[in-house]
């Protein structure tokens, strides 16, 4: 028994590295958005589609990934995975040289569903390397690591891909054609180096799944997604995954306005801690600051709470039962927003920031309880899972019209029935794991 543990340590810590790649990807691609839109002229809208391609390569590719995963296996759909991330890095050439938004549009959908397949693969791989009991554990540290590409992605962007001067297209309209050519073929290559680079780390990567030998720890389920969809417990858990993504792209898309509608603005100017805070963060005087600058530079205590709190749940799940600790979690996240709501200045920020702590167990937690007991079928089982990830772009529109027509107080009603209902989830997790024998039907 400890011989199988121990092997077990390699494996994850090379699937551990996928997660955190997958993370610094995703978010550098963002930090080309202020960048192509003024090179592509883009309206808001335009510039918001890129965020919608993401999502609707989840809702596109998730199941068939499922599918696939049942036939191929775990390896193979890494691998997979691996490959299709690297045509969608290679497909920002022609993209930028060429200066098509609907090339770079194409680019980032197949990059999207290159980590698509690989949340398929990955994401229930972790969870069975080694006992269920322990499995929130392991995808909660192996989410830490997702959490830690995603908080270093946005300096990395900063530094190689938003650090020169981006011209506005006034600025590009006045000039020459010789200096015009030479300002696109200097902004393609600002995006061409990165990406290349990640398109050969990538490869290697997907080369060397080749060879590396992971454990055989799937049997290709014979009943698929027949038997999957009877189970009650596998729908409210991608319902929980639904509404967990959408509870927390929804609060900190909107973080910022929420902020403005405080005038937290000037609370942050006439406080030296605070002020302080935002200088450190924005390296200038805040004085000289547009003040969505001011507020946005708290962002990062919202989502760097994310990996702060997966580390946490990791070493709470050794010795409390996951389910317990996302009941725990959910509850203090909506007591955050009642606190937040309800409280003025800087009360009502640190509160709102608070709930990306309260976030990060979630998505591990809830897609682990939903796997567990499965079987064969965890593969289907972790596609249909990855598809809820469509939350993303429906729950934040939702909360945005609330928040048009009722204000944020209001608003934040719908991201709390979001947290109740992962809370009655976990409650319902909770009666199925010390009732075995209920469980078998559901």
């Amino acid at each position: 028994m400890n011989s199988t543990k121990t092997n077990y340590t390699v494996p994850f810590i090379i699937i551990t590295v996928l997660f955190f790649l997958w993370g610094f990807i995703t978010v550098l691609v963002d930090s080309l958005v202020p960048r192509l839109r003024e090179v592509f002229e883009l309206t808001y809208f335009q510039a918001g589609l890129v965020q919608f391609a993401f999502f609707l390569a989840y809702f596109v590719f998730s199941i068939p990934a499922g599918v696939l995963l049942s036939k191929v296996g775990y390896k193979k759909g890494i691998i997979i995975g691996l490959s299709t991330m690297a045509i969608g890095c290679l497909l920002f050439y022609p993209a930028s040289s060429e200066r098509i938004f609907g090339v770079f549009l194409l680019a980032y959908f197949t990059l999207a569903a290159g980590i698509t397949i690989l949340q398929v693969a990955a994401n229930p791989y972790v969870a069975v390397l080694g006992s269920e009991d322990g499995a929130g554990s392991r995808l909660n540290l192996a989410q830490a690591f997702n959490s830690l590409g995603t908080a270093i992605a946005p300096i990395a962007g900063a530094a190689f891909l938003l650090s020169d001067k981006i011209l506005t297209s006034q600025e590009i309209t006045v000039l020459t054609e010789v200096e015009r050519e030479s300002y696109y073929i200097s902004e393609a290559g600002a995006v061409q180096t990165p990406f290349l680079f990640f398109a050969g780390l990538i490869a290697l990567l997907a080369v060397a799944f080749i060879f590396i030998k992971l454990p055989q720890l799937q049997k290709t389920a014979k009943s698929g997604y027949s038997a999957l969809l009877k189970k009650t417990s596998v729908w409210m858990g991608a319902a929980g995954i639904f509404v967990y993504v959408g509870a927390e792209v929804a609060i900190g898309s909107y973080l910022v306005n929420y902020f403005i509608d405080l005038n937290l603005e000037e609370t942050i100017r006439n406080n030296e801690t605070m002020g302080g805070i935002a200088s450190f963060f924005l390296n200038a005087d805040i004085n000289d600051i547009d003040a969505k600058a001011v507020v946005g530079a708290f962002l990062f205590f919202y989502w760097t709470g994310a990996m702060v709190g997966r580390f946490i749940g990791s070493a709470l799940m050794r010795f409390i039962a996951p389910f317990k600790v996302l009941m725990t979690f959910t509850a203090l996240a909506i007591l955050m927003i009642m606190i937040s709501v309800s409280s003025p200045g800087l009360m009502a920020m640190w509160s709102i920031l608070a709930v990306g702590l309260f976030n990060s167990i979630m998505f591990p937690t809830i897609f682990t309880l939903t796997l567990n007991g499965l079987g064969d079928l965890k593969p289907q089982a972790s596609g249909l899972l990855c598809m809820a990830i469509v939350g993303g772009a429906i729950v934040p529109i939702s909360f945005g019209a609330l928040a048009d027509s009722l204000g944020f107080a209001l608003a934040f009603l719908l991201p709390m029935a979001c947290y109740a209902y992962i809370m009655f989830f976990a409650f319902y997790k909770g009666r199925k794991i010390n009732n075995p024998t209920a469980a078998v039907a559901s």
